[in-house]
């Protein structure tokens, strides 16, 4: 009964960056599935077009802007709510990094091996979203261009959070970033 009523209280998140296996931040999910607060449920992707851009440190960040992009690659898990609480704290979802907000995607069905969804099913997820404050200066800022999936080639150059500068906060990066010319 206990074990039914924590998979019940489970959200499905929607990752499409570093959090996917064999990504930099990919530890925090393997340790919340070691302590039953994640599963990994399906590949998937976005079952409408999103933008899917790099930031500064060629950090990934999904917008909120259904209808411009592409559909987007990424994995479904179910985490528990500490786990949430967790995944939140490195979003940072407190400070205007990103927010958390629905998202539909489409499980893969299996078929290929590509890592493309075949639209088995239709399930309303959770995802991190860059936050609305910047959002459509990063669009503009990456010419409006977006990517249909993180992978080994964007994320050559990614700067671990430990490995950045320490005098700016995550938002002044990401200020002089979408104010850089290069």
């Amino acid at each position: 009964m206990v074990a039914e009523k924590e998979e019940s209280t489970k959200s499905l998140v929607f990752t499409y960056g570093t959090l996917k296996r064999g990504f930099s931040n990919h530890t925090l999910m393997q340790d919340l599935i070691r302590t039953g607060d994640a599963t990994f449920v399906s590949t998937c992707r976005t079952a409408e077009s999103y933008p899917l851009v790099c930031g500064p440190y060629r950090v990934p960040f999904l917008l909120n802007m259904a209808g411009s992009g592409q559909p987007v690659m990424g994995e479904l898990y179910a985490v528990s709510p500490s786990g949430l609480a967790r995944l939140d704290e490195l979003e940072g979802t407190t400070r205007g990094h990103y927010e958390r907000l629905s998202i539909t995607v489409e499980l893969d069905n299996g078929d290929g091996d590509d890592g493309s969804c075949g639209g088995e099913g239709v399930t309303c997820a959770e995802a991190y979203y860059a936050h609305r404050s910047y959002a459509a200066e990063m669009w503009k800022r990456n010419g409006m261009k977006g990517l249909n999936v993180y992978s080994e080639k964007e994320a050559k150059g990614y700067v671990k959070r430990k490995d950045r500068p320490h005098n700016l906060t995550f938002l002044d990066h990401i200020q002089r970033f979408l104010h850089s010319q290069d």
